[in-house]
């Protein structure tokens, strides 16, 4: 058995994961919308929103999110969350796993 809980003192962490557990899927949360732009290679992301409201924004797509959504990101698909309540709280899976399969999208601004 494996039993973690949330920081509420930190914007987002990891519960459990391949780097500290036989479980071959990372499991973590959020409770704000964090503004990171970014896509994976090869990895799915899914959300599971479980408190509040918050705006994904999913290859230029405004994705509103309630208590009770899902949203999976698929690989290449560039996301981030632009706006959550102050009572926001997601959970979210990655898979399948892949080490260092984050990349950031870098703007430029006129």
């Amino acid at each position: 058995m494996i039993h973690a809980a949330i920081d509420p003192t930190q914007p987002k962490g990891w519960l459990v994961g391949p780097w500290n557990s036989p479980v071959p899927i990372p499991i973590g949360y959020a409770n704000q919308g964090i503004q990171t732009l970014h896509y994976h290679a090869q990895m799915y992301e899914v959300y599971l929103i479980a408190k509040g409201t918050s705006t994904a924004l999913v290859n230029g797509v405004e994705v509103p999110l309630q208590a009770g959504d899902m949203l999976v990101v698929e690989p290449g698909e560039v996301h981030t969350f632009s706006a959550s309540s102050p009572d926001y709280l997601h959970f979210v899976l990655q898979t399948p796993f892949v080490h260092n399969d984050k990349q950031l999208v870098v703007t430029v601004h006129e």
